[in-house]
Parts: structure tokens; sequence; C-alpha cells
């Protein structure tokens, strides 16, 4: 039989995992939370009791050290604050917007809304108290769980590592981002219960959370990409428009 003068299919050659990345994050980062939550909210006691360790003794060192402590708050309250971390989502909308890319940027408003409503809403239906002490450095409202500081930062950088990703930035501007968001994230956690104002498993289930919320934003994004195929067009430097 004559060989087929057919091309093969450009996507022929790259075979698909099933499921990418972010399909898996999503659901992994949502159970251990969950399970998570269960725990603290069943009150097991070697959970509980680490919570208390790890809390008391970094409180201890936050009274003790009123120099670092005003710099845990500076951190916390203005450049790893929430308001902050939502601040910087909005110039990103407002970049994608100027740059044509108006669904994406709806996309990422989206899943910023989405993650806040979300914080809320466990926050009043967990309703968890916050750690109390008679010499505090630093006061909080509403309840713990989760950490909306960590939760946002989470989200945050797991959405702008994602869009870095998406638009195929160079590995000096991903590596930045994946530093720059490690840091941020790891360093809001630490400040948030070094204050005294959350537990860790707060922070911990935060993390988890808006891993989870920007995972699955990534994920919904690609299935739609592949449910909805639209004919190739370039930008003005060659390079697929978002």
């Amino acid at each position: 039989m004559a060989p087929s003068s057919r091309h093969p299919s450009p996507h022929s050659s790259q075979p698909r995992s099933p499921r990418s990345l972010p399909h898996l994050a999503a659901p992994l980062c949502t159970a251990v939370a969950a399970v998570l939550t269960v725990l603290v909210l069943a009150g097991w006691d070697p959970l509980l009791e680490l919570d208390a360790h790890v809390t008391a003794e970094l409180h201890r060192t936050a009274v003790a050290e009123p120099g670092w402590t005003r710099l845990n708050r500076v951190l916390t309250d203005w450049v790893w604050d929430p308001w902050t971390m939502r601040a910087v989502l909005l110039v990103t909308v407002v970049w994608l917007v100027l740059r044509g890319a108006r669904r994406l940027a709806f996309w990422l408003l989206a899943a910023a809304i989405a993650g806040t409503v979300l914080q809320q809403a466990l926050k009043a239906l967990f309703d968890r108290d916050r750690p109390r002490w008679s010499d505090p450095v630093d006061s909080a409202g509403f309840a713990a769980l989760p950490s909306g500081h960590a939760m946002t930062a989470a989200l945050t950088c797991g959405l702008l590592l994602w869009l870095a990703h998406l638009h195929e930035a160079g590995r000096p501007v991903r590596l930045a981002v994946l530093w720059v968001g490690a840091v941020s994230v790891a360093g809001v956690g630490f400040t948030r219960v070094y204050l005294g104002v959350h537990w860790p498993t707060d922070v911990v289930v935060g993390w988890l959370l808006g891993f989870a919320v920007a995972a699955a934003t990534a994920a919904l994004w690609s299935g739609r990409g592949a449910r909805e195929p639209r004919p190739e067009r370039h930008g003005p430097e060659g390079r697929a428009p978002w």
C-alpha cells in the first residue's frame, strides 16, 4: 500500500497527559486542606498541641524582640497584606486588558473574587478563635481559619506563576516570579504566626486553599481552550496572543 500523502497533525507527535499538573493539584490541595480542617474542628489533640507549642514559642520571641516584631508588622501589614496582593492582581488585569486579552483578564478577576468569597465564607463557617495573649504584639479581627493573608498570597502568586508559563515568559522571568512568590507565601505565613494572630494550621490551610483556587483556575482555562479551539492568530511579534 502506498504511503499516505497526508501530513501528520501538528499535535500527533506531542501526546498530552490526560491530567495536567493543575488538574491534579487542585483536588489534592483541597483534600489535604479538608483533612486538616476536620482534625482541627474535631479537636485532635496532637495537632492542637503542636499549634499551641509553635505559636507560644514564636510569641515569646516576638515579645522579647520588639525590633524584629516591628519589621514583621510592616511586612504583614504593607508588603504582603491581602489588599497589596489584590492590587497586584488588579494591575495585572489592567495590563491584560490593555494587551487585548480581555477574556483572560476576566478569568483572573473572577478567580480573585472567588478566592476572597471562599475565604470569608469559610471563616464565618468554621469560626475558629484566634490565639489570645495577655501581652499581645498585634491584633486581628474576625475568625482565624483559614488565614486570609496566607490564602490571598498563595492565590496571587500561584496565578502569576501560571500566567508566566501561559505566556511562555523567558526562564529568568519565570524564576523571578517563582522565587518572589515563594518568599512572599512563606514569609507572610511566618509573620501571621510570629505575631500571634494565627495558629500554624490556619496558615497551612490558607496556603492549600489559595493554591487550590489558582490550580482550578488554570485547569478550567486549559479545559476551556481544549473545548473551544480557536483559529491560530499571531501578535505583532509572531507570538500567539493570550
